[in-house]
């Protein structure tokens, strides 16, 4: 069964909230009693202290008559008859007179008995009365006189208004607690609506993304935060997964077209010779054509191979000492006649004998073949081609420039990406710079390519030449 976030937040957030905050509520009414009760406590014991003992501290008389008429007196005289209720109990525990003037009897009263079992003659009781009136009452044993007889006050204070005001108070704090509950659901379902949200969409976009659809975007999201950061990543995936797919679409094609245009040759030409056998000028140059075919073909499966290492990670180099200056020499004969036949001047500028470094003389010159062939492609005749190499103390630095077509701003950032070409028009793969700026970077060197649109391009390579 799945869960959701707001199952989870309610389960753990917001169910530890609401317990902690009625665990508080709870806490605080408790004080607030305590507070109140306390309060009731302590008059009650100030009242017995200071008046019984100024009172009947001083009386030595044991008569009963003398008692009760004491007793009556002390009531009279009691001044907060408003605020607690007074008795006067007889040695002998029973009630002798009350300030209120009613009939105490079945009244209970545990308190004297707590008083006379306790040492200081102090009890207290909260309970009700036989009317069902909360209170609170305190006896106190009076102090003996010389015959050692004593009887005790009994001080009654209702709890009824200061019970109302608690429970006021506790309404009051339940009020506030609620209103706190509700701003944490408030405010949890907002953060948890500002999550949730873009999070569904973004699930509905990458479910339309698994499927194959680049196209889709999620909107903007209002808050620059990491859900608004994972919302332009996911459109900027998209996007670029988008343009990967186009740009593999029209690798596919290009290759289709590479691999059907040699393939349709070589068997037109291979036709054409079974049935000219006797013609020699034909059948020669018919061969000479499905030579160069085939190996237009098998450099460009040695290029799809190179890419698929390249991508599995496993290109790499057999590296020697070897002569960048013979290297990049051999090259350029290759290309000389190419020169000839197009009509595209090919200037070298190489004042070198010699220069040794540590490379693959192989995959140089597979870089350098891929970047010269370029420039060519996309030179026209009348143009030209300068190579140029020269060095320092530490690296050699080798341009390929041309007057070519060149490449437009918005694709030259692009074109060392696998399946990208800035210019469908010209044959090739789109994979041969790819493969050549690895290439380059496996020597530790540098690719840099700077073009304008009608100006031309420029490629400088950089290699070290100390490097093991």
């Amino acid at each position: 069964m799945k869960k959701s976030i707001v199952k989870r937040w309610a389960y753990t957030v917001f169910a530890s909230t609401v317990f902690v905050i009625v665990v508080i509520g709870v806490l605080m009414g408790l004080f607030i009693k305590n507070q109140y009760y306390d309060a009731v406590r302590m008059t009650l014991n100030s009242r017995a202290t200071s008046l019984v003992m100024s009172y009947f501290n001083s009386q030595t008389t044991v008569s009963d008559e003398l008692f009760n008429k004491m007793a009556k007196n002390f009531v009279d005289n009691f001044s907060d008859k408003n605020v607690m209720e007074v008795w006067v109990i007889d040695k002998n525990g029973h009630v002798v007179v009350s300030s209120t003037g009613f009939s105490v009897k079945g009244e209970s009263y545990p308190d004297y008995n707590y008083a006379k079992a306790d040492e200081n003659g102090k009890g207290e009781w909260i309970g009700r009365m036989k009317n069902n009136e909360k209170v609170m009452a305190l006896t106190y044993i009076l102090p003996e006189n010389s015959q050692g007889v004593n009887g005790a006050i009994r001080y009654i204070i209702s709890l009824q208004d200061i019970d109302r005001q608690i429970y006021t108070i506790w309404i009051l704090i339940g009020f506030l607690l609620i209103l706190v509950i509700c701003f944490v659901i408030t405010s949890g379902a907002f953060f948890i609506n500002s999550i949730i949200n873009p999070v569904r969409k973004i699930n509905e976009t990458a479910s339309k993304i698994a499927t194959g659809d680049f196209n889709v975007s999620i909107e903007k999201h209002k808050y620059d935060d990491e859900i608004g950061q994972l919302c332009d990543t996911i459109n900027n995936m998209a996007h670029e997964i988008g343009e990967t797919e186009r740009m593999k679409n029209d690798f596919i094609s290009t290759v289709s077209h590479e691999l059907r245009t040699p393939l349709t040759a070589i068997k037109g030409w291979g036709e054409t010779i079974k049935l000219a056998q006797n013609d020699e000028e034909l059948v020669n140059k018919g061969l000479d054509v499905i030579v160069n075919e085939t190996e237009r073909l098998s450099d460009l499966v040695e290029e799809l191979l190179d890419f698929s290492r390249m991508e599995s990670g496993k290109l790499s180099l057999k590296k020697s000492q070897i002569d960048i200056v013979k290297e990049i020499t051999e090259v350029l004969e290759v290309f000389e006649s190419r020169s000839n036949r197009e009509g595209i001047d090919l200037n070298v500028d190489i004042p070198f004998k010699s220069i040794v470094i540590n490379g693959d003389k192989n995959r140089l010159k597979q870089s350098f073949v891929n970047i010269i062939d370029n420039s060519f492609k996309y030179t026209s005749k009348g143009g030209y081609v300068n190579v140029k190499l020269r060095v320092n103390n530490s690296s050699v630095f080798i341009s390929i420039k041309d007057n070519g077509c060149g490449i437009s701003k918005h694709d030259l950032p692009k074109i060392r990406q696998k399946f990208y070409k800035a210019n469908n028009s010209a044959r090739g793969s789109g994979i041969g710079l790819a493969v050549t700026d690895e290439i380059i970077k496996l020597h530790e060197g540098e690719m840099i390519i700077e073009s304008e649109i009608g100006v031309g391009t420029t490629v400088s390579i950089i290699l070290p030449r100390n490097n093991k």
